[in-house]
């Protein structure tokens, strides 16, 4: 299983990224698909689930701003991120169970 994510950069409070993941080594369209973030010196923590049936949950933190979704043509998640806080600084996760990718930095400017 390999799952890769992109789309991480920095922007401006304020402003808007699109996170991509895309896996391979799975029967995408049966799995449930979660983002994570990391940032420095904090947990790991959670901030999205998709199912396959594409209902989703949020973490507080994120809800409202963030929004993933899924091409099960194209084997990608996606997280849709509006509205991008300092504190969204961190390194960004794809997981599917057990795996997980490499991660994309995010860099909030103030």
């Amino acid at each position: 299983v390999q799952l890769v994510e992109s789309g991480g950069g920095s922007v401006e409070a304020g402003g808007s990224l699109k996170l991509s993941c895309v896996a391979s080594g799975l029967v995408f369209s049966s799995c449930g698909m979660s983002w994570f973030r990391q940032a420095p010196g904090r947990e790991r923590e959670w901030l999205s689930h998709l199912n396959p049936d594409g209902t989703s949950l949020y973490a507080d933190a994120v809800k409202g701003r963030f929004t993933n979704y899924r091409d099960d043509v194209k084997n990608t998640l996606y997280l849709e991120m509006n509205s991008l806080k300092w504190e969204d600084t961190a390194v960004y996760y794809c997981k599917s169970g057990v795996h997980g990718g490499q991660g994309t930095q995010v860099s909030i400017g103030s």
